[in-house]
């Protein structure tokens, strides 16, 4: 006879199954392939490369590589041509057991940019596996007072293959005693019967041999067989019976030893001995069942004497056997379902991989540091893990597959400012009291050239004495590059400019590592009071970043120059002083003037006179000023005096050490009338060249004074004209009054130039006045001191 497993409610689940996963694979936006299991080494899955949108030519320079959490290298990639193959034994039942739907996820990264594909392969089942019994052969005794239609359970034989492939039929070879009852609801809660169809005679058959065959619905298909000996007793005529066929019971997973999970029940309508009934498990049992439960044969109640897990085994059946000891002993059967319930004792795993460290500090945001698996062995709310980070920013945790994370850049990173991060991701599950694991990434930061140099100072100001030594040290500039690495190696460089008709680095040198600047000459401080100059400072970075600062060099004066003669009036440069001195002047009359100038500054250049004692110790008419140069008498004049008086006036200055220049001062002594004759012959030696040139001046300056009070006189009646009209916004007010000096230092002089704004109503300033005045020629006296007068001309006051 043949009998199928799967009923009516059977169909219905299978296709609401096959609806929901195609309705999942239609939302998922997976790439999706179906291999079967066993396939030989090298069998084509798919083109993987060409269905993920890759170029082939980039699979090797982007580090193109497949990952499967636990699968091992069943599946690879042929980098040449993008094809997904099998790399080795693939068996379902060992991957996913009896599992409706057996896939294997694969994760493809690829680097630059970074990019994750989820890829699932489908493993499709094949008839691999026949039915098996758990023995080989059965023993059964059985009265032969059992009435007619007494069901002795069996168990049947189970397939690893999933399926049609482990749809059993069972048939039972021919027997006039016996036929075989197959249940029709898919749990086979109810066992495999063997239902006695006739009276057993043990006179007329003591033993009877069958043979029971299981055939699954796999192409070709496959069977097994088990024997079933039975033999038949005699007497005792009534077995035992439970109260249920089945027994539901619920146990919590991780249940202590000794926990009592139900007490059985079992009765029997014999007396005396017969109805005297053992428990026990049935002989065909697993032995996980034996390690994980007891049984009390007398009491019948099953407790724990292992460990329970639910994430082994979701519900546990046992067949349990209770005997009689009549004898022959009669059995009576039932089954015990136990439901396994979860309990949150699993905390999440998190896996870390993929980091893409360090990271730049110029990364742009959204940038993939690492990716973050996260699983859970729990079911339910004690398997729904959530993931986030503690201290995160400026980074954070993007969910993209399922429980998969992808740690990502949300703001902007500063090295100078964090150079690292230590970041924690913890996962938590919806358990009751929640489980946690954590995992720490340590991100450290890229540098990137981003910092210029920054000097110490904004700017440098040194005083040194000018005569230095070549290469002495003049200072040290010191920058500080808040980058690391070579981004803050500074390097140091003059900004090369032109020194009058020179070049910078002619004067000066900067040290490249050490920022040292050293004077390359001498440095003159009445050729150069101060040498203001830039120092650059350059990283060594890509691109490099450059600073710049201001030196200022103030060269100090020395006393390195000597006083210098200036020539008299007429006289050479270096020639004495000669002057003819009437004897009829009285005290204190300057009869003459020495002129000196010092080239150095400040008190190098102060100049004081004095008179060298005569000779032999004899008093001198002249004396000489200290500060002014000027020789004067100190008395009065006599006969007694010698004519000719040569007097050595020595010029110092007030350095450190003091330098001399000493000044010869001729003086020829005459009588009154004489000096007189000499006196006008001088005069007009001097003047008569004078004269003309005076006379032709006189004329000239009446001719620019007429010119200018003309245009003076226009543009006073120009600008009260403007002013009396009604004033607009261009009108401008009284403006500042222009002097213009002129200076008795030779025949003609001009005025410093002021620049004046001529602003009428409308459009810009016209013009600007410059104003003249004669120089008046010097007379007798002052050629005779050497005295420069300040002559102020005309102040003119121009209103426009």
């Amino acid at each position: 006879m043949v009998f199928s497993r799967r009923g009516a409610l059977g169909y219905r689940r299978l296709l609401l199954s096959l609806l929901l996963l195609a309705a999942w694979e239609a939302g998922s936006g997976q790439v999706r392939y179906l291999v079967a299991e066993e396939a030989k080494h090298g069998t084509f899955v798919g083109r993987i490369a060409q269905d993920l949108g890759l170029e082939l030519t980039e699979l090797v320079p982007r580090l193109f590589r497949v990952a499967s959490k636990g699968r091992g290298d069943l599946l690879e990639v042929n980098l040449q041509n993008g094809i997904l193959f099998v790399n080795s034994r693939i068996d379902r039942e060992e991957l996913c057991g009896r599992s409706a739907v057996c896939s294997i996820h694969l994760e493809v990264i690829v680097d630059k940019p970074l990019q994750v594909f989820h890829v699932e392969v489908e493993v499709r089942d094949i008839n691999d596996h026949p039915p098996v019994f758990p023995t080989t052969q059965k023993n059964l005794f059985i009265s032969e007072s059992r009435a007619v239609d007494s069901h002795f359970s069996l168990e049947g034989a189970s397939d690893s293959d999933t399926g049609e492939n482990a749809l059993l039929t069972y048939r039972l070879s021919p027997s006039e005693y016996f036929s075989l009852e197959v249940p029709t609801n898919d749990e086979q809660v109810t066992p495999l019967s063997l239902v006695l169809k006739k009276s057993l005679d043990r006179e007329v058959a003591s033993k009877l041999l069958l043979v029971l065959k299981a055939t699954d619905r796999g192409k070709p298909e496959l069977t097994g067989t088990v024997e079933l000996c039975i033999t038949v007793l005699d007497v005792n005529d009534n077995a035992p019976v439970f109260d249920k066929a089945v027994y539901r019971v619920k146990l919590p997973e991780n249940a202590r030893n000794g926990t009592l999970v139900i007490r059985l029940n079992a009765s029997d309508l014999d007396e005396g001995s017969n109805s005297h009934i053992l428990y026990s498990f049935a002989a065909d049992v697993s032995p996980n069942i034996e390690a994980s439960f007891r049984i009390g044969s007398a009491s019948g109640e099953i407790k724990v004497s292992g460990k329970i897990d639910f994430e082994e085994a979701k519900l546990r059946k046992i067949q349990i056997e209770a005997v009689d000891k009549g004898n022959p002993p009669m059995f009576g059967h039932c089954t015990v379902l136990i439901e396994v319930l979860d309990v949150n004792d699993n905390a999440p795993e998190l896996m870390v991989r993929s980091l893409s460290l360090p990271v730049r500090e110029d990364a742009p945001q959204g940038t993939v540091i690492a990716l973050i698996t996260v699983s859970d062995r729990d079911s339910g709310a004690n398997g729904q893990v959530t993931c986030f980070l503690t201290a995160h920013d400026p980074f954070k945790l993007v969910s993209t597959f399922k429980n998969y994370y992808s740690l990502v850049l949300e703001n902007a990173l500063d090295r100078e400012s964090v150079s690292a991060y230590a970041l924690v991701v913890t996962a938590q599950d919806g358990g009751s009291p929640s489980l946690s694991a954590t995992a720490s990434i340590f991100v450290e930061v890229a540098d990137v050239n981003d910092n210029a140099p920054t000097f110490a100072q904004p700017e440098y100001t040194v005083f040194m004495n000018e005569n230095n030594l070549p290469g002495c040290h003049v200072l040290t500039v010191s920058a500080r590059d808040a980058d690391a690495q070579e981004n803050a190696l500074v390097s140091y460089s003059l900004v090369e400019r032109r020194v009058g008709e020179r070049a910078l680095s002619s004067y000066v040198s900067v040290h490249a590592e050490s920022g040292k600047v050293y004077a390359l000459q001498p440095l003159d401080h009445e050729e150069l009071e101060l040498l203001q100059f830039q120092v650059s400072a350059r990283d060594a970075g890509f691109p490099p970043l450059v600073s710049n600062v201001t030196l200022q060099v103030f060269v100090l004066d020395e006393n390195d120059n000597a006083p210098a003669l200036l020539p008299p009036a007429g006289g050479v440069t270096g020639g004495a002083v000669s002057e003819l001195v009437s004897r009829s002047v009285g005290t204190g009359h300057v009869v003459a003037k020495v002129r000196a100038v010092d080239a150095d500054s400040g008190y190098n250049a102060w100049l004081s006179y004095e008179l060298q004692p005569v000779a032999g110790g004899g008093r001198s008419p002249f004396r000489v000023g200290l500060y002014t140069g000027e020789v004067s008498t100190t008395r009065a004049l006599d006969e007694a005096d010698a004519p000719r008086q040569r007097l050595l006036v020595l010029v110092k200055d007030h350095g450190e050490p003091p330098l001399v220049a000493t000044a010869t001062v001729l003086l020829s002594l005459v009588e009154s009338g004489q000096a007189l004759k000499t006196s006008l012959r001088v005069s007009a030696g001097i003047a008569g060249p004078e004269a003309g040139l005076v006379n032709v001046n006189v004329y000239l300056i009446i001719a620019i004074c007429a010119v200018s009070s003309l245009l003076v006189l226009t543009l006073l009646l120009y600008t009260a004209l403007r002013c009396s009209a009604p004033p607009t916004e261009g009108a401008c007010g009284p403006g500042k009054p222009t002097l213009a000096c002129s200076r008795a230092v030779g025949s003609w002089s001009y005025s410093q130039q002021r620049r004046q704004r001529v602003c009428s109503g409308e459009g810009p300033p016209k013009t600007d006045l410059m104003a003249f005045s004669p120089s008046i020629p010097p007379g007798s006296d002052s050629v005779n001191n050497g005295d420069q007068e300040e002559i102020c001309g005309n102040v003119s006051k121009v209103v426009v």
